[in-house]
């Protein structure tokens, strides 16, 4: 495997331009749908139709500006923060916890108040894990496949941070940041086994979390079932959502033309956006969307496999399922394919704390994107071993822009060699001074 390039060179690579044309067209497709999903209420509420757009734009532009450092600083300089990130990560997750200091939304206590501005520390540590575990994963080697050194360290440092995450509650994030973790392990090379005895305990937990659940979820879990045996109740997000998508048809009512955002339909600029899309753009809007963030992680997978090394192969394969995960839960929670809960669409919903941390994630990865591949070239060789040759003393093959170094043969070892008259005869080697006689062809 060749060596990474260093930092200094990063500036004659270019980045994957597919995954930025993708990012920028989320963004932009992202706000038009914040201001059309959220001009009634910003309207009505704050008495400016543009309320939530503006914000939007202030986070994009934040974001923006974290997606240039990103790229523009070489990963490995991360690589040595992972651990003083992951515990400063875990400290504000403790931090939202202390009564006073969290700030309460809809029954969950997810966000710090600094100044006027609102934090959401489960998005911090989501990337946080990522960046941890693809440093701790590549420096564990053929261990990663080990119960005592593999598996149990990873399980309890996984758990500390998704256990963090739930208690506020938030257990949309916390699956995700379950689900990205075993995608990161497996790819480090876990055992099968132990992936297996894992999707058992997270199915153990997830029996025993339904045992201990608070009321609302309850209700969700219910109107996830059958949400319009209570539709005025419970059900109500998701009946109205599921109308909405429904209404738009194939090709929607027009861009500001829905209704369900008129107070039918809660949170309709942030966890719901995927069934404005779905009203006013309709079918087509909707596959539009999907597509974009199929390019989106198609072209992250790419990039990992790419990888120069194993941690950004580790690093690349987390990011990519942070953002991948978290749209298909966005999305499956619109349609009903899971209980309601609250993640945003990512480079979509309006949202400071989930912009800014999935654009730095896309910086991350054309970061990445810049370093040479992995792949080596063939190296030219001579096969000097023959002793009935009796050219080998020649000088090789020259090699020049019109002509190339011939593909490597197989080197078979000098016992089994056996000299053979091909049928087709090879061409003749031309070089100054005269001609070759060419392998395999016998003296006239």
């Amino acid at each position: 495997m060749s060596a990474p390039l260093p930092a200094e060179t990063l500036d004659a690579r270019r980045p994957d331009y597919l995954l930025l044309a993708s990012t920028i067209a989320l963004l932009v497709l992202g706000s038009l749908m914040v201001y059309s999903a959220s001009f009634v209420v910003a309207h009505n509420e704050f008495n400016d139709d543009a309320y939530f757009l503006n914000r939007q734009l202030l986070w994009i532009a934040v974001g923006g500006l974290g997606l240039l450092v990103a790229m523009r600083i070489d990963y490995r300089r991360w690589r040595a923060l992972s651990l003083p990130i992951m515990f400063v990560c875990i400290g504000l997750l403790v931090l939202v916890l202390v009564p006073g200091i969290g700030s309460t939304s809809y029954g969950a206590v997810r966000w710090l108040k600094l100044g006027g501005i609102q934090v959401q520390p489960s998005e911090i540590a989501k990337l946080a894990l990522v960046l941890y575990l693809a440093d701790w994963l590549s420096r564990r080697g053929s261990v990663v496949g080990g119960f005592v050194k593999g598996l149990l360290p990873f399980a309890i440092i996984v758990s500390i941070v998704a256990t963090l995450v739930e208690v506020q509650p938030d257990l949309g994030t916390t699956a995700i940041i379950v689900a990205t973790s075993a995608c990161v392990f497996f790819v480090a090379g876990a055992n099968l086994f132990h992936i297996a005895l894992l999707a058992i305990a997270a199915s153990g937990a997830g029996m025993a979390l339904l045992a201990h659940l608070s009321g609302y979820q309850l209700e969700r879990i219910r109107a996830f079932i059958d949400p319009w045996s209570d539709v005025q109740g419970s059900g109500w997000h998701t009946a109205q959502g599921l109308i909405a998508l429904g209404s738009g048809g194939v090709v929607g009512h027009g861009l500001g033309n829905g209704l369900q955002k008129a107070y039918w339909l809660p949170n309709a600029h942030t966890d719901a956006i995927f069934a404005i899309i779905g009203e006013e753009l309709g079918f087509i809007g909707c596959v539009g969307v999907l597509g974009l963030f199929g390019i989106l992680s198609w072209r992250g997978f790419l990039i990992a496999w790419r990888a120069p090394d194993p941690f950004a192969r580790l690093f690349a394969t987390g990011l990519t399922c942070l953002l991948t995960l978290q749209a298909l839960v966005n999305v499956a929670v619109v349609t009903n394919s899971l209980p309601y809960t609250g993640v945003t669409l990512p480079l979509v919903s309006f949202g400071g704390s989930s912009t800014v941390i999935s654009l730095i994630a896309i910086g991350l990865l054309l970061n990445i994107s810049r370093q040479p591949s992995a792949a080596t070239p063939i190296e030219p060789s001579v096969d000097d071993d023959d002793d009935d040759d009796d050219d080998d003393d020649e000088a090789p093959w020259p090699a020049g822009p019109q002509r190339g170094w011939p593909i490597e043969r197989a080197r078979v070892p000098k016992v089994e060699r056996r000299r053979h008259h091909p049928v087709q005869v090879a061409p003749l080697r031309v070089r100054p001074g005269g001609t070759r006689r060419p392998r395999g062809v016998p003296r006239a």
